[in-house]
């Protein structure tokens, strides 16, 4: 029905949209939870929803060594130490500055890219969009950034932890990972995050905060399955199929979403400068795929005249 490039470009807006979405749904869920038990039952209730899923496509789970290293890999460092450090370093810094500090994971792609998989194609035109969108995002976020070293350090360099070890661990999936399926890659690493996550928040979080009330389930369960499930299945199918680079900047366009839902539910400011940002980031993005963009044209065009 749809042709192999429009399936990842559908796959390609699909995850920057839901991931832009899950900071407001986030924020709306923790007037009711802590944040770590909140993460260990999205985890949780995600790696049910996978396993559903292996089940109906009769998807078996590949037990071979790698596949087994790459489970505990993704589960500490795609899903556990990430999202623990992000979740506690929003306690000190702003979310605008987070969001400034998060969007350095594009250039720790293209560092480990280079390192990792020499043949990966890195242009001019990508290393200009990812400068470009970075501008943008912090042209976005510029008005509500103060910072304070002697607060903020602490989680400025856990938020950059952050995502340091999401970049390394796309680059690791792209090298070692062609052979997973994308649902079976998702189930134990998810599964792993939710109980050790979980089992973290009962040791160290304050439980009479905890609310179960109908915000908290329909955040959870919103984040389980589209925020997790279906945008890390998708993420990863797409890891096969596009430039390691270009898909890295799906972090520059989720803000972007988050600010203008901000904007559309919670009635918060939308700025002439929100805009100018939004459109470089955007504009980044296009110069990214610059080459990818003239060759289809040109095909397009040869295509027309035959």
């Amino acid at each position: 029905m749809f042709s192999e490039k429009a399936k990842i470009t559908l796959g390609f807006i699909l995850i920057c949209l839901i991931w832009g979405s899950t900071w407001l749904v986030i924020r709306l869920g923790l007037e009711s939870l802590t944040p770590i038990i909140s993460a260990g039952i999205r985890f949780t209730l995600a790696s049910i929803f996978v396993y559903v899923m292996m089940r109906i496509k009769k998807i078996n789970l590949q037990n071979d060594q790698l596949s087994i290293k790459l489970y505990l890999v993704l589960a500490f460092f795609s899903f556990v130490i990430p999202f623990g450090l992000v979740y506690w370093a929003e306690q000190f810094i702003p979310s605008g500055l987070a969001s400034i500090i998060f969007a350095v994971m594009p250039f720790g792609v293209l560092i480990f890219s280079r390192l990792a998989i020499p043949e990966t194609k890195i242009s001019f035109y990508q290393v200009a969009g990812v400068l470009l969108g970075f501008a943008g995002i912090i042209t976005i976020f510029s008005e509500d950034i103060s910072i304070d070293i002697s607060n903020n350090f602490l989680g400025m360099v856990a938020v950059l932890l952050s995502a340091t070890m999401q970049a390394g661990i796309a680059v690791t999936i792209k090298k070692y990972g062609s052979h997973l399926n994308p649902l079976s890659m998702n189930f134990v690493p998810l599964l792993i995050a939710g109980i050790v996550m979980t089992i973290y928040s009962f040791i160290f979080e304050n439980i009479t905060y905890w609310s179960f009330d109908l915000n908290a389930i329909g955040s959870i369960t919103y984040l389980a399955f589209f925020g997790t499930m279906v945008t890390f299945t998708t993420y990863y199918w797409l890891l096969k199929r596009m430039n390691i680079v270009i898909l890295s900047l799906s972090t520059f366009i989720t803000p972007i979403v988050a600010v203008l839902l901000g904007w559309i539910v919670l009635n918060e400011k939308f700025t002439t400068q929100a805009l100018a940002g939004s459109a470089m980031v955007l504009i980044g993005i296009l110069f990214a795929n610059f080459r990818g963009l003239f060759n289809y044209y040109q095909l397009t065009k040869k295509k027309f005249k035959s």
